[in-house]
């Protein structure tokens, strides 16, 4: 098994032009499926109130949520970076908040690193948790916890007025002590623009090629979830049907007694005889 890395191995990733790969988990068999493929990270994301809780969106997930699908990942992936994301609420009311629930995901979590959404106006939520020695990893462009301000989830940076307020939130990220950040659903182009001008790691979700690496769900990466498919997603199976399939034959093998046979089945140990006459007792 490979060392885990650490933030310098991924300072030195960009810096050797050496592409990050990232994906999602919430439990620790997809975790340690993640870790047996080699990815670089894995993001215990708060898209878990979708993917396995079945909200509409994020905003429904907890503090203690994230930190149990945390611990899960963990187990299930002890050798890999792993980021914990902040959940709504758990940051925006003060920066002592967001110290503190940063310090859970740390100490109960078992992560390497945090993420929380937002730019230019939570700065100072990033300054206090680096404050506190913990990595951090901004995130810019479409933030899903407040999507309702941007009129839904819409790609960001289309326009050159809301270009401009991605870059700046990206400055302003760096200069506030983010380790790294990821830019969501903004066109290639900015996001080219943001890689010019920032130092540490910026990373993808359908932001486009010309960063450092990519995020993806892996629900959706390997057509698990069936709600909706991002634009940005390129998926590398097609697991539900497979997963239905193998149900509903299941179901129908139960349904015909075909399901367990003899092979599924445990066996008495030596001659049935003795077993046949202790039955014989609970007939009285």
């Amino acid at each position: 098994m490979a060392k885990k890395k650490s933030i310098l191995d991924i300072y030195k990733m960009k810096q050797n032009g050496e592409k990050i790969s990232w994906i999602t988990s919430y439990d620790a068999p997809i975790a340690s499926f993640a870790e047996q493929a080699g990815m670089d990270m894995i993001l215990v994301g708060d898209s878990m109130g979708m993917v396995v809780f079945g909200f509409e969106g994020t905003n429904p997930v907890t503090m203690d949520m994230c930190i149990s699908h945390c611990q899960a990942v963990r187990r299930g992936a002890p050798n890999t970076f792993i980021v914990g994301d902040m959940p709504f609420g758990s940051y925006q009311i003060s920066d002592e908040d967001a110290a503190a629930n940063a310090i859970r995901f740390i100490k109960e979590g078992g992560v390497d690193a945090i993420k929380l959404e937002g730019g230019k106006s939570m700065a100072s939520r990033i300054a206090a948790i680096r404050n506190c020695g913990i990595v951090v990893c901004g995130h810019i462009g479409l933030t899903p916890q407040s999507s309702g301000v941007l009129g839904g989830h819409k790609a960001q940076g289309r326009t050159v007025e809301s270009a401009r307020a991605v870059i700046e939130d990206a400055l302003a990220v760096e200069a506030a002590g983010a380790n790294m950040i990821l830019v969501e659903a903004v066109p290639p182009e900015v996001t080219a623009k943001i890689h010019e001008l920032l130092s540490i790691p910026v990373l993808s979700i359908g932001a486009g090629a010309p960063c450092d690496g990519q995020l993806t769900i892996f629900a959706d990466t390997i057509g698990m979830f069936q709600s909706f498919t991002p634009k940005f997603i390129k998926k590398y199976a097609d697991i539900a049907p497979v997963i239905i399939d193998a149900f509903a034959q299941y179901s129908k093998e139960i349904k015909e007694g075909v399901f367990p046979s003899d092979e599924h089945c445990y066996h008495v140990i030596g001659d049935i005889a003795p077993f046949e006459e202790m039955f014989k007792e609970f007939d009285k």
